[in-house]
């Protein structure tokens, strides 16, 4: 099992920055994925980053490139969401989850932490 805890979220104007963190207990996270994903009022759930807990990679969708960046810290077992030049359209609560490399499916869920740009 692996326990997952979002916090870092809350109002920040159009342009501002914030930094979620999902720190993380249970089992090794030897040969696990690392993913934050979002959900906006009235829509589907979103892939945001994900990160290799072994090797480092990174993914991140295309449209948060440059905006978005995925972390880790190894040794406090903390993942990492910063956050640079949010728009309102990134109000959303966020999301930590976990999974093995070997599955498709991220297993383990966080209860999310709000996001909310406004001027």
């Amino acid at each position: 099992q692996v326990q997952v805890q979002e916090s870092g979220g809350g109002l920040v104007q159009p342009g501002g920055s914030l930094r979620l963190s999902c720190t993380t207990s249970g089992r090794t996270l030897a040969n696990f994925r690392m993913g934050w994903f979002r959900q906006a009022p009235g829509k589907e759930r979103e892939f945001v980053a994900s990160i290799n807990w072994n090797t480092g990679d990174t993914s991140t969708t295309e449209s948060m490139k440059g905006r978005f960046t995925i972390s880790r810290d190894s040794a406090k077992r903390i993942v990492y969401l910063q956050m640079n030049s949010l728009e309102p359209e990134d109000t959303a609560v966020y999301y930590c989850s976990a999974r093995h490399v070997l599955f498709d499916t991220y297993e383990y869920w966080g209860r999310g932490t709000q996001v909310t740009v406004s001027a």
